[in-house]
């Protein structure tokens, strides 16, 4: 791993510093073993598990709040820009939100006087370190007609549990910029559905103000005409965009090799170019994208070593597993310095 005067490079967040913030996704272990990287190259941070509803609040009168106090003072120390992800998912999510005191399922109201004090406690406490806050997660439905996916949310307490999120967490800090994040967002289906949705409530009044492009790429998918179509439908709304999650795989989606120990130069160079035309394509819009964050730093860790493959390695970023600049980081910074 590098030293903290081994970075001769340009850094990553003065490159784009004028176009928007450059993020990273990290948790205990990589705000240590890449301590170094994060700080030179990044200018904001998102926690990746850490500020969960399962991680926060696993009892109902219990919070654990150790793991994401370490990561908001990481930024402080490093005077690094922080985003809060995620209030409210369908995923690590405590059950016992979703049950009633009497062994059933929770009625609508006591479900929101949870998501309520949930929302007030959080937002509250890190109101001095988050400027932005994912807070809803995930409702659209990926395929169909139907607008919002299946979960406990929905059946308990029907769509406003969505707006409701929205209005709390305004409450809790309205300084905070309030996003809607989502995966697939660039699929002319889903990115249709997410138009709806956010469509409908800013003409209800709810206090919503960008949406997030998870941006969980590989080299072939999307296509560049549909990431562009899907921001220039966002920014019709008048939301702010920031990409919440990008990295980019080595693999298609249904790609189920698990053969490769090293990342074939070939690919590399696939990566380089795949990056290079996005970040231009992203420069484009700089006047609507706000950041770009990725989901982690460096190829030492990510997600996609076991994801949608079991044990399979992968090298998503701009660094390598030592830290080093890729093809791709070269590519880049030659063409925006």
């Amino acid at each position: 791993m590098r030293g903290i005067n081994s970075f001769t490079e340009p850094a990553l967040k003065a490159v784009f510093a004028d176009d928007f913030k450059i993020g990273a996704a990290v948790n205990p272990w990589t705000i240590q073993s890449q301590e170094q990287l994060l700080a030179y190259h990044f200018n904001s941070i998102t926690a990746e598990n850490e500020m969960k509803f399962e991680s926060l609040h696993p009892l109902e009168e219990i919070y654990s709040f150790d793991k994401a106090d370490e990561l908001a003072a990481f930024a402080r120390k490093h005077g690094l820009a922080m985003r809060g992800h995620t209030l409210v998912w369908h995923n690590q999510t405590s059950d016992w939100l979703f049950n009633g005191d009497a062994g059933g399922p929770a009625s609508k109201e006591l479900l929101l006087a949870r998501l309520k004090s949930h929302i007030s406690t959080v937002v509250g406490r890190y109101k001095n370190d988050i400027y932005a806050w994912d807070v809803v997660n995930e409702v659209i439905a990926d395929e169909g007609a139907e607008l919002l996916r299946p979960s406990k949310w929905l059946d308990i307490a029907g769509p406003d549990f969505i707006a409701k999120a929205f209005e709390y967490a305004h409450e809790a800090d309205p300084k905070a910029l309030l996003f809607y994040n989502d995966y697939n967002e660039s699929n002319p289906l889903k990115r249709d559905k997410i138009y709806t949705l956010l469509k409908s409530l800013l003409a209800q009044g709810v206090p919503v103000h960008g949406i997030g492009l998870q941006a969980h790429w590989n080299l072939y998918d999307p296509s560049l005409d549909d990431i562009r179509a899907a921001i220039e439908k966002y920014a019709s709304l008048g939301l702010q965009l920031q990409l919440t999650e990008l990295d980019m795989s080595l693999f298609r989606f249904e790609d189920k090799r698990t053969d490769l120990k090293s990342p074939p130069s070939e690919l590399l160079e696939l990566q380089a170019e795949r990056y290079d035309v996005i970040f231009r394509l992203l420069k484009e819009y700089r006047e609507v994208i706000s950041s770009v964050t990725f989901w982690g730093a460096a190829d030492d860790y990510t997600w996609l070593d076991d994801f949608p493959v079991r044990g399979r390695k992968n090298w998503p970023f701009l660094f390598d597993e030592q830290h080093q600049p890729k093809p791709a980081f070269n590519r880049i910074v030659v063409r925006n310095s």
